[in-house]
């Protein structure tokens, strides 16, 4: 994995405000995916940034800044085995 750290938001959104918050969390330039999907939450987000305290500037003050997000939780991917089909045998 390339240097910094990768990190999976899976975020709640406010009734009504799904498309809005899409849109703007894809706006960001950290965001590298955004996903709307079923189940628990509503959005999974795919980020990179280059530290933990970007990590946390970034959640606090960006994604919590977007209208309609009322709660997210962060898994930081520690090893990735594979992407896009590929193994990726490190």
């Amino acid at each position: 994995m390339a240097s910094g750290i990768r990190a999976v938001l899976h975020i709640f959104v406010e009734s009504g405000k799904l498309e809005s918050v899409c849109e703007q969390l894809a706006k960001l330039p950290e965001t590298l995916d955004v996903y709307e999907v079923t189940g628990e939450y509503d959005v999974i987000a795919l980020v990179s940034v280059s530290s933990i305290e970007d990590l946390r500037r970034f959640i606090s003050k960006e994604v919590y800044s977007v209208e309609g997000v009322k709660s997210s939780v962060t898994s930081i991917i520690l090893h990735t085995h594979k992407k896009n089909g590929v193994e990726t045998w490190e």
